[in-house]
């Protein structure tokens, strides 16, 4: 008879548990949204507002208080998020207190393209339209277009990944058969640098003449610096 009253307890333990266990995740699940939180994970310069992504996020509902756990479909709104033009990755997710938060990375652009159409070369060497909210400062690039700007991709990239060329290079003119003429931000002389082959040798080549002209206080005697043969830098004086 003990035996049986143990038994007896057991399955309405179970039951009991089964049955708040159903409750608080039935409850859980009709939970509205409490509160939307967008964090831009490595940049402050906003190519894509926190507006924006929020219109994403509530898959233009207009109000988050009217969704429901149930509702929201996380994989369909992250997805909505990483097809915009201006993220590269974004992850979305709930917390058990029913907040949504989402984790965006930004595109980050490179160069700039000026022309009859205008967009940049981002980090990965792909096109970025430029943002009505952020000019990103960057080289300007001219006598580009979709076709033929991905070749200047590794002097670009290596222009931004060195502070000293940040510092001091400003622009890139593309010439006929695909040669580049680099403008200065406060020299005058014109730096030739050629094709796109042997760019970290050309630069580092550039930079050892710079800091030695510099030394002789000679940077503003030259009207033409060129760093197309790769081995030397050949000066022409005023």
């Amino acid at each position: 008879m003990k035996r049986n009253l143990g038994y007896i307890k057991a399955v309405f333990l179970l039951l009991l548990v089964g049955l708040l266990y159903g409750f608080a995740a039935e409850r859980h699940k009709g939970r509205k949204i409490s509160e939307v939180k967008v964090k831009f994970t490595d940049s402050e310069n906003l190519y894509v507002t926190e507006q924006v992504v929020n219109k994403l996020l509530i898959q233009n509902n207009s109000s988050v208080s009217g969704i429901d756990k149930e509702t929201l479909d996380l994989n369909r709104v992250e997805s909505l998020l990483n097809e915009h033009e201006m993220i590269e990755n974004a992850e979305v997710y709930l917390t058990l207190d029913g907040k949504l938060r989402a984790e965006v990375s930004q595109r980050k652009p490179i160069g700039r393209v000026v022309g009859n159409s205008s967009f940049y070369l981002d980090k990965n060497g792909e096109l970025m339209p430029l943002s009505q909210f952020y000019t990103a400062r960057v080289p300007l690039m001219f006598g580009f277009d979709g076709s033929n700007v991905k070749k200047a991709y590794g002097i670009v990239n290596h222009i931004k990944n060195d502070e000293f060329l940040t510092r001091h290079i400003t622009g890139i003119n593309r010439l006929k058969g695909d040669k580049y003429i680099l403008e200065l931000r406060e020299l005058d002389f014109e730096l030739y640098f050629g094709d796109s082959n042997n760019v970290a040798l050309k630069f580092n080549n550039f930079k050892a003449f710079y800091k030695k002209a510099q030394k002789e206080n000679k940077l503003d005697t030259y009207k033409k610096v060129n760093l197309q043969f790769g081995d030397q830098v050949v000066c022409t004086k005023k």
